[in-house]
């Protein structure tokens, strides 16, 4: 059976684990530096299984050993969003974190792949890449298909009809200046444009780039937690049962799409291997703009997360 360790047990470690519990992708390690909080959340989950039938053992440690063999680890470790934040905020706080965090796992699993949920996304995930040593394409950072599914959220809402008949695809960092492409956004194969006017579109790729803050408004004390987990969870699962799925999600770039040395969300499938490929669309002169802004962020905050 496979191994999955989560890194971080609060709401998003602790969800995440659950949800992979529940697909039954392995057995599953939380791990967290509060005495009693990894056992405790893990205790009470395993003690789900009987009623949602599932036989994934549970267990949570604060100790890195329970990490070696794993697969997949998901990095969820640092500090969430508050009120008047931006992820980019947390970089000083959360890049020590995520620097210790990964030279445990890199010592205990060499042969695992990363998975990146710690905020500021893209900058964390290419920290991880740097820290650990492993290849790229083991390293990769949850975003896209969060962001994907939040602007199918938003749709299905707009046009009351089934969120499972929109097809999306949001690109760029995990942020403000993300970059959801309307021009490949599909309802059922109608094309979103013939369905509502410029107007409403604009408004929705508006609350898409917001949809984090808006949350962390609402709640006050914390961030979003389903959606990140949800989003982390079928990405475990595509690369645990291979299934090849393409995804939008924050992969190393060298060249692709004029960016290099950098990691951003873009289309990419995630198999055994990990990243096992990245698409490069043929972009409009404004959807590539919009890109190369975005990245130009995140190029900023690399030398400052590496020095950290």
């Amino acid at each position: 059976m496979s191994k999955i360790a989560v890194i971080g047990s609060g709401n998003v470690g602790a969800t995440t684990a659950m949800f992979c519990a529940q697909k039954e992708l392995g057995d599953v390690v939380l791990v967290d530096i509060v005495d009693g909080l990894p056992q405790g959340k893990a205790l009470d989950q395993w003690e789900t299984a009987s009623v949602e039938r599932f036989d994934s053992y549970v267990q949570g440690s604060n100790d890195y050993s329970l990490v070696k063999g794993s697969d997949v680890v998901i990095v969820a470790a640092g500090m969430p969003r508050k009120p008047g934040m931006d992820r980019l905020d947390l970089l000083k706080t959360n890049a020590a974190t995520v620097a210790g965090v990964t030279r445990e796992v890199a010592a205990q699993a060499p042969g695992a792949i990363l998975i990146m949920v710690t905020n500021p996304l893209d900058v964390m995930t290419y920290l991880a890449w740097k820290v650990s040593g492993f290849h790229h394409s083991r390293v990769m950072g949850q975003a896209g298909v969060m962001d994907s599914a939040r602007f199918k959220s938003f749709i299905a809402m707009e046009l009351n009809v089934s969120v499972l008949d929109i097809q999306t695809i949001v690109l760029g960092g995990h942020g403000d200046n993300m970059v959801p492409l309307v021009r490949y956004t599909t309802v059922a194969g109608i094309p979103l444009t013939e369905l509502m006017d410029q107007q409403r579109i604009d408004a929705l790729v508006k609350r898409t780039r917001m949809a984090g803050g808006e949350i962390v408004g609402l709640l006050k004390t914390a961030s979003a937690f389903y959606s990140p987990s949800a989003s982390t969870a079928v990405m475990a699962e595509a690369i645990l049962r291979d299934r090849k799925r393409i995804m939008p999600c924050s992969c190393y770039l060298s060249g692709q799409y004029g960016l290099e040395d950098l990691y951003i969300g873009v289309p990419a499938k995630l198999g055994r291997g990990g990243v096992e490929d990245i698409y490069e669309l043929e972009l409009t002169e404004p959807e590539k703009k919009a890109l190369h802004t975005s990245a130009a962020v995140y190029q900023k905050h690399i030398r400052t997360a590496i020095q950290e």
